[in-house]
């Protein structure tokens, strides 16, 4: 399955190359004029990439993206911008970013770039399946099965709910899965975890009948 990257770029023109120019290298992409509908197709669909402008209506591309980070999205970004001071490249990349490329640019470049960003990020799992109680991963399909019935959650749920079931019963702090789930635990607060958390509590437990992740006070969460 190839990659599949949004593209966020207000220049219709150039939106329409970069759309034919990687599509053309094998990626499926997705491409908006704005950020407005951005959250909601990362949040339903498995986005492997986002290239990001900064100069956006209605919203800063990079302050788009700070947002994201703290809702815990850990799509990676690339900065395309004319904006290309130092402070705006390092601005863009505390705001988190992945890489950064200023316009004019070299589109080969670009795609070695997008090349190199893939390879780094994209998570391998082994075919296979892995279950807990009446939870089932399909770790090929990425899909979840409670009680034999299909469950959407997010890629960042799905990550965490393989994180819980690998170290079952074993108490799991904040620190460690913002590390082992997010990957960068200092661009991260506490809050995070918790935010995510409940959120995929309510997915699979609607009823609140079954209890599967519990809060170990003061110290973390264990799946039981």
């Amino acid at each position: 399955m190839s990659a599949k990257i949004v593209i966020v770029e207000d220049e219709e023109d150039l939106l329409e190359l970069l759309e034919y120019t990687l599509e053309k290298e094998g990626f499926e992409v997705i491409g908006f004029l704005n950020t407005k509908t951005v959250s909601q197709i990362l949040e339903e669909e498995e986005i492997d990439l986002l290239i990001m402008d900064r100069n956006l209506p209605g919203v800063e591309g990079s302050e788009f993206v700070a947002s994201l980070r703290e809702e815990g999205v850990l799509t990676p970004v690339i900065y395309l911008s004319a904006k290309n001071r130092d402070t705006d490249i390092e601005e863009g990349f505390l705001r988190g970013g992945d890489d950064y490329l200023t316009k004019p640019f070299n589109m080969k470049e670009l795609i070695l770039r997008v090349k190199s960003i893939l390879r780094r990020t994209t998570k391998k799992y082994n075919e296979g399946q892995i279950s807990y109680r009446d939870l089932l991963l399909d770790k090929s399909t990425r899909e979840l099965k409670v009680d034999g019935e299909c469950v959407e959650i997010t890629k960042l749920e799905f990550d965490l709910l393989y994180e819980f079931i690998i170290n079952k019963n074993s108490v799991l702090d904040r620190d460690y899965l913002l590390s082992n789930v997010w990957g960068d635990g200092e661009a991260y607060q506490y809050k995070t975890v918790n935010v995510a958390i409940n959120r995929l509590k309510e997915k699979i437990d609607p009823d609140k009948t079954k209890d599967y992740i519990q809060t170990v006070r003061g110290v973390g969460y264990r799946l039981c």
